[in-house]
């Protein structure tokens, strides 16, 4: 039995348990110890992938190369982030390269699977890194992932190191000094915390909002609205004939309402006649309010 051969004999309950998350060393002991393979044989199982929709033959190819996504996610490592969640966002991206990479084309997988790979990485990174995104655009973006390995020393960039790095990435040195800026800030909580040690000494984001409710201009606007509001709904049903005044105020203004069919019965009408009776008061006092 060759070496590529013994990769295929991996037992399911393996591969099944091969999860970043619950074990990283023994992740990567695992994926370490799944033989590369040859050139012949990639081909082979690509090709029966690509022209048969062979599913072994993507599981195959799949988890020989679970080792190149581990390799990728280390050289993320200086973002904070969980190296397992790296390498799970990794390997959806591995999966995606596999389903879409075409034999015909003369490269190596691992040359095709790479820019999906890094895709995914960079995605969770964006999400996750921080909690307000600092890169939107694709400019952005480049600066993000480029600035730090450009960057010469711990601390700012002189005028010289930004034209340079702007003019190696292609981008304007306005956007290279606000991105250094996101990446040397901090997110701060919104919320101060609870610890009541801390009431007097932390100042957060949210003791600095303005509330619009209690503007004094609005409030007494508020208020002239309300009192002119109520004055024009009394008028307006003082002015309906002693029925439909009973009415709305026995459908509309009381706790305890009156349906259509108990008014119906009081009044000696059909149900179909007090609706038309509330409809036609109920227009009237529109009319009366916004005149």
């Amino acid at each position: 039995m060759t070496q590529t051969q013994q990769a295929v004999a991996i037992p399911n309950s393996a591969i099944l348990s091969m999860a970043p998350g619950a074990n990283l060393s023994a992740y990567i002991q695992a994926v370490g110890g799944i033989a590369v393979l040859s050139v012949e044989r990639e081909r082979e199982l690509a090709e029966r992938l690509y022209y048969s929709e062979c599913v072994d033959s993507a599981r195959e190819l799949v988890l020989a190369h679970l080792r190149f996504v581990v390799h990728i996610a280390r050289s993320y490592s200086g973002y904070g982030l969980p190296e397992a969640d790296l390498i799970q966002e990794g390997n959806v991206g591995l999966m995606k390269a596999v389903k879409r990479f075409d034999p015909n084309k003369g490269v190596r997988l691992v040359s095709f699977a790479v820019h999906w790979i890094k895709a995914e990485m960079h995605e969770y990174i964006l999400r996750n890194w921080r909690i307000v995104r600092v890169a939107t655009t694709k400019a952005q973006r480049k600066l993000f992932f480029n600035l730090r390995s450009q960057k010469r020393s711990l601390g700012w960039l002189s005028a010289k190191e930004t034209r340079d790095i702007a003019a190696d990435l292609g981008v304007d040195e306005g956007e290279v000094t606000r991105m250094e800026g996101r990446l040397s800030g901090r997110d701060v909580a919104f919320d101060a915390p609870a610890d009541n040690d801390y009431e007097e000494s932390w100042h957060a984001p949210q003791h600095f909002l303005t509330d619009g409710q209690m503007d004094p201009g609005q409030l007494v606007e508020a208020e002239d609205f309300a009192e002119d509001s109520a004055a024009k709904l009394q008028m307006a049903l003082a002015d309906l004939d002693d029925r439909s005044r009973d009415i709305l105020e026995r459908r509309w203004l009381l706790d305890d309402k009156s349906t259509l069919h108990e008014l119906a019965a009081e009044y000696q009408v059909s149900a179909e006649r007090i609706r038309q009776l509330e409809a036609n008061a109920l227009k009237k006092m529109r009319t009366a309010i916004m005149a």
